[in-house]
């Protein structure tokens, strides 16, 4: 529960909390009232898309985020001891972690193939493993719904898995399947930390598609008959009821994007399997992300048109001179394909089995957002309100979190999730990362129309003992830490 006191903080360490403290300080910041929580742990991130760029992080910082972790779905840089020192040299505003991507060390070793893994194969992506969890990685990411984690056989990821498990880490997955097999993903996964022996998340939980809507109950008993019966399994969501990924990977089928780009181009060439990807797609479309209409495709950025960002596919499919069916889309789709590719927003998701997934005790808050540049493109909202939407819509107005239990799953249960034994909580001897708001005016402002606008209602955030955001706007300091796993050397 909350109460009225002062923290105390020397260099980057709490030292006292207490209902008063008096005493002489450098610098007395006077709360006026306001919620002083530990500051937000995001644990799943696309952050270096953009990072570099804007490495301030002000789409995080400005709601009250701290620390960011990456290498999610299964895809992170490798090796990733270099990735992390030119992070450290970057000097960022926030913290940040990473995890390995699954599929990235697959990829590494036998390209983006559909086959199984030799036992060869599979001992050198034992060793590439063991090579990123002592350079720091936080665990194993699986993206079992992307290539080429899809080609992926259960048994070969939960080799993988006991390695993270050996040096402390845990397992998060982007599932195989979040629409009519979205069940058997959530199996799936507990069978990893299962077998693995390692702790295992469902990454931002979800269920795709109206034929599906309902299956978050079905989804959260799996869940707690795992826990049940020891299974240290838990769940992230974004509070919003569209995903976001590329067009290819939501509305082509996995078989068609196998191996290179010009082996996916000689497929689409092909009329007979240009054919058959045409009929998976209409129905990708129809059942699944497309949200039974091409209008509720929406393109986020396309690196070979910009001015795509911000249409739909139902948009360009008219653009191009058809009506928008969606075997018509399906067709727009493919030729977005050929042309280079767009990242999509998927308006495909039910309030209810938001609400529900929420509300869950083993779910906590994660954006999957990006660093965006501010202005370009029309990226999803997540990357700037997932914490004040949670803070404003879904504990003050709606009333569906108390706003204890919001902060617990922003701060505390993702710092235990990753280990981290220094954060995640106001107490002496904890590291000074901190988020200072007002809850009566909290809210999240970013649209999918608009996407490009901060959050308001932070009044303050600290990292590390020093202010990086206060008045309106981002300070010069850029305190932020690597954090590491537990089995770094």
């Amino acid at each position: 529960m909350w109460f009225r006191g002062d923290i105390a903080i020397q260099g980057d360490t709490i030292v006292r909390v207490a209902p008063s403290i008096e005493g002489v300080a450098r610098r007395t910041i006077d709360a006026g009232g306001r919620v002083v929580s530990p500051g937000f742990i995001d644990i799943h991130t696309h952050a270096r898309r953009g990072i570099n760029q804007v490495p301030t992080a002000d789409n995080y910082t400005r709601q009250g985020v701290t620390t960011v972790i990456e290498g999610p779905d299964g895809s992170s840089p490798l090796p990733l001891r270099p990735f992390l020192d030119a992070l450290a040299q970057l000097r960022t505003s926030v913290n940040i972690g990473a995890f390995v991507g699954q599929g990235s060390v697959r990829s590494e070793v036998m390209g983006d193939v559909n086959r199984k893994a030799t036992p060869e194969e599979i001992g050198r992506m034992t060793a590439l493993m063991e090579t990123a969890m002592r350079d720091g990685a936080l665990g194993i990411s699986t993206g079992l719904f992307y290539v080429p984690g899809t080609f992926t056989p259960t048994d070969e990821v939960i080799a993988l898995a006991k390695v993270a498990a050996k040096y402390g880490g845990m397992h998060e997955s982007h599932q195989r399947d979040d629409a009519s097999k979205v069940l058997d993903s959530v199996r799936e996964t507990i069978a990893i930390g299962e077998g693995g022996g390692l702790p295992t998340q469902v990454s931002h939980a979800k269920v795709v598609g109206t034929a599906n809507f309902g299956k978050s109950k079905e989804m959260l008993a799996l869940i707690d008959a795992a826990r049940a019966r020891g299974v240290d399994v838990t769940l992230d969501q974004y509070p919003y009821t569209a995903s976001s990924t590329s067009v290819a990977a939501a509305l082509l089928p996995a078989w068609a994007l196998e191996g290179t780009r010009a082996d996916q181009l000689a497929r689409l060439k092909d009329p007979a399997q240009r054919a058959r990807i045409k009929s998976d797609s209409i129905a990708m479309i129809r059942d699944e992300r497309g949200g039974g209409d091409a209008k509720n495709v929406q393109f986020a950025s396309c690196g070979f048109d910009p001015s795509l960002a911000g249409k739909t596919l139902a948009d360009l499919t008219r653009q191009r001179g058809l009506e928008p069916t969606i075997p018509n889309a399906a067709d727009t789709t493919m030729w977005l394909v050929e042309q280079g590719g767009c990242q999509g927003i998927f308006h495909a998701m039910s309030e209810d089995d938001l609400v529900r997934i929420l509300k869950h005790p083993a779910t906590m808050i994660a954006s999957d957002g990006e660093v965006p540049i501010f202005g370009r493109a029309n990226p999803h909202p997540r990357s700037y309100g997932t914490f004040a939407r949670v803070l404003g819509r879904y504990v003050r107005d709606e009333h569906v979190l108390t706003l204890e239990e919001a902060v617990r799953k922003m701060t505390s249960f993702p710092a235990a999730r990753l280990g981290f034994t220094d954060r995640g909580v106001l107490r002496p001897g904890m590291k000074a990362d901190i988020a200072i708001f007002d809850p009566a005016t909290v809210r999240d402002t970013a649209t999918f129309t608009a996407p490009h606008q901060y959050a308001e209602g932070f009044f303050a955030v600290l990292v590390n003992g020093q202010v990086i955001f206060e008045n309106g706007a981002m300070t010069p300091a850029r305190p932020g830490q690597i954090l590491y796993g537990r089995g770094r050397r």
